[in-house]
């Protein structure tokens, strides 16, 4: 989970939402107190959770062990099979704006001819 969060295009995903979510909740007071209340239900049920699951992941710990090197031998392999994994949003979009444009410029050149 680690690995996957720190990809360039999901931790900058990540943090365009929780900008997102952070500005909405300051510019709507009513949405605010509805978010603050999940917010808590939440951490609260997280908590609850994590104390009935350790047990079971104290026993499963070596199996866990071993699916996360597997999960990460192929996250490597993912990861260089699509370099799309490694650059951020911003650029991802700004790629595909120029890729487009490009296209865009090219069909109008044919027509145009």
């Amino acid at each position: 989970v680690k690995e996957v969060a720190n990809l360039s295009l999901v931790s900058s995903a990540c943090y365009m939402v929780s900008a997102a979510y952070a500005s909405t909740k300051e510019s709507h007071p009513y949405l605010r107190s509805v978010c603050d209340a999940a917010e808590k239900g939440v951490q609260s049920v997280t908590e609850a959770t994590a104390t009935c699951v350790q047990p079971v992941l104290a026993t499963l710990e070596p199996h866990v062990a071993a699916a996360s090197e597997y999960a990460s031998k192929g996250l490597e392999k993912l990861g260089q099979r699509l370099p799309l994994l490694q650059k951020p949003v911003e650029q991802i979009l700004s790629d595909t704006k120029e890729l487009v444009s490009s296209r865009v410029a090219d069909v109008k050149g044919a027509v145009s001819s």
